[in-house]
């Protein structure tokens, strides 16, 4: 099968490359020359653990290829899908659907037989029929089908969630699209993963109402946590309690600075406008979103209080910049927001992320410095913030980093250590929750 990709980032990228592996033919296609050239020269512009030996055993093996000229690749194509980028609107909270479109009437230029146009970026409802008018009006005589086949791939594990995922939504309206989208997937009917068939709209707001939820939960145990903390509880204990329950799960329980990320922050706000649109109520998204901002804010507090309450000509060494670990992602990470906070407050930083710190530069204040090991930053710091629980801060020599500090100050936002063990080797420790 000739497979297009329009849009060569996160979700074209690994898709591509995955559905490539499944033994289709794919090209990514993308306007970004820069991008384009970068990957021929099998430069990977993100960090996902496995992506750059996948991208280039299916190069090498010819099923994956880049470029920038659509005319070249659309006209022989079977399905080709939309991937491009939904950022949220400056202004108004939707999601930004330009880039959508545009590569939609791109596309309809060069249509040559029977073709299905699939929307892989995450769309409000609505956006797929909205693809279909303007591919029909763009070219009256295309001969193609509309569907929407949202992804669900977290950052850190995108492979594996691609190649045994929870399950595959499909949105279509004939039985044909249906029939090439099978066939597409069939390696994952062979390992009996779950499908949904469903209609356009259904699929469209799956993938928020998921992605809400799981932020939900999120901002729920980060106030439970809040409860715990003034009442002696352990928020760990709770969300343990609670992820038992069955019909709760223990995923997504863990209390800390917030969610940050390509799709919570994006697809929360994005939900709301649509329920807006519609006149739905969306409150409990709303209280998720809000709550959300408030953790941030919270956080900084409890630095602030760990040092005393003032950072002043403070040196805190931070471990973790990107929202989460296993990748270089800073879009709406938590360390926008508290780093420039403790900055403000007169804070020198010192920094580390073992994947983040290049993107990190570009989002952060000039004054932040980047350390390129755990012991640089960590050198006559006054106090260390665990902002992100990558791997390596999981198992630190406390003894070492102890005499490395200037200070004592710990303070985990990611509940990775326990209080007894910190305090056995002399550092004054704070989390969250606990």
């Amino acid at each position: 099968m000739n497979v297009v990709m329009i849009g060569a980032g996160y979700v074209g990228l690994v898709s591509g490359a995955c559905f490539a592996e499944f033994g289709a033919n794919v090209t990514c296609l993308d306007v970004d020359q820069k991008k384009i050239d970068a990957l021929e020269r099998g430069k990977i512009p993100i960090y996902e653990p496995g992506l750059e030996d996948l991208v280039k055993r299916n190069v090498e093996a010819g099923r994956l290829r880049f470029s920038t000229h659509f005319q070249d690749w659309i006209g022989d194509a079977d399905l080709i899908f939309i991937a491009v980028g939904t950022p949220t609107r400056r202004g108004d909270g939707h999601a930004d659907l330009k880039y959508v479109y545009a590569a939609a009437t791109q596309v309809a230029e060069y249509l040559a037989g029977y073709t299905l146009i699939v929307d892989k970026s995450t769309v409000p409802v609505g956006t797929a029929r909205e693809v279909k008018r303007l591919i029909a009006q763009t070219n009256p005589e295309a001969d193609f089908d509309i569907a929407s086949n949202p992804e669900f791939l977290r950052e850190g594990s995108a492979i594996n969630d691609f190649m045994r995922p929870d399950r595959v939504v499909l949105g279509v309206e004939t039985a044909r699209a249906e029939a090439l989208l099978r066939e597409l997937y069939r390696p994952l009917y062979l390992i009996e993963a779950p499908f949904l068939i469903t209609d356009l709209e259904s699929a469209e707001i799956t993938k928020y109402a998921a992605n809400a939820f799981l932020a939900t939960k999120i901002s729920f145990i980060n106030e439970v946590a809040q409860l715990c903390e003034k009442t002696g509880a352990d928020v760990s204990a709770v969300a343990r309690g609670m992820g038992l329950d069955g019909r709760i799960g223990k995923k997504f329980l863990h209390a800390g600075p917030g969610y940050g990320g390509s799709c919570f922050p994006k697809d929360t706000q994005a939900m709301i406008r649509m329920a807006q649109d519609v006149g739905a109520s969306s409150r409990i998204v709303e209280a998720v979103v809000a709550a959300n901002a408030a953790q941030k804010e919270l956080m900084v507090v409890k630095i602030l209080d760990a040092l005393g309450g003032s950072v002043a000509d403070k040196t805190i060494a931070v471990l973790g910049l990107t929202f989460k670990p296993e990748t270089d992602d800073m879009r709406d990470a938590p360390s926008l927001t508290i780093v420039p906070a403790l900055i403000d407050h007169g804070a020198r930083i010192k920094a580390h992320d073992p994947h983040g710190m290049d993107e990190a530069a570009r989002e952060l204040p000039d004054v932040v410095e980047y350390a390129d090991s755990i012991d640089d930053a960590v050198k006559d710091a006054d106090a260390i913030v665990l902002m992100t629980e990558w791997n390596q801060y999981r198992g630190l020599d406390l003894g070492k980093l102890k005499t490395l500090m200037r200070g004592d100050v710990f303070v985990d936002l990611r509940n990775v250590y326990e209080k007894q063990w910190m305090q056995e080797h002399g550092l004054d420790y704070t989390c969250v929750g606990r």
